[in-house]
């Protein structure tokens, strides 16, 4: 039998299409990356449960981030306030919309510069996102930067 500590990864990822609206190109690109990147190598260890793998959908009631986990003889809905990750998804559109529009036009001194910032936002996103999931799912920084991705989907409804 696998060792349960190599079985906490999501199988499975949904977005709740009632926290959707449309998308720009990029951003729909985005999403698909990062829910095909963290399928293929993800750590995801929810408090008390044994082992995975976990299916998770995501959403938002209320203004608040829904996170609803299931797995082997385990069910949990985490919720939480937005608040805490409110002004980095402000300042990671803002940066992401100057790096699109610096991949057509700009040097590439500029393009790496702009990524440079976003690449550093979404690490202080993601760290701020495992802290606010502490006592509820362990994560590792890259499932977490995937995870914050898939958070900002959910804001991209203008």
């Amino acid at each position: 039998m696998a060792d349960n500590a190599a079985n906490h990864r999501l199988h499975s990822v949904e977005i709740d299409d009632a926290s959707l609206a449309a998308a720009s190109r990029d951003q729909e690109q985005e999403r698909q990356i990062a829910i095909f990147d963290l399928l293929e190598e993800n750590y995801f260890a929810p408090a008390g449960a044994a082992g995975g793998p976990y299916d998770l959908h995501l959403g938002v009631v209320e203004n608040r981030l829904v996170f609803d986990v299931s797995g082997p003889a385990y069910t949990r809905r985490h919720i939480l306030s937005l608040s805490p990750l409110r002004t980095l998804i402000k300042d990671y559109f803002m940066i992401c919309e100057s790096y699109y529009q610096a991949i057509r036009n700009a040097t590439p001194q500029q393009i790496e510069v702009l990524d440079m910032g976003r690449r550093g936002l979404h690490n202080e996103a993601s760290e701020v996102l495992r802290a606010r999931l502490s006592g509820k799912v362990e994560t590792d920084l890259d499932t977490a930067r995937r995870l914050f991705t898939l958070i900002c989907a959910l804001h991209w409804r203008g």
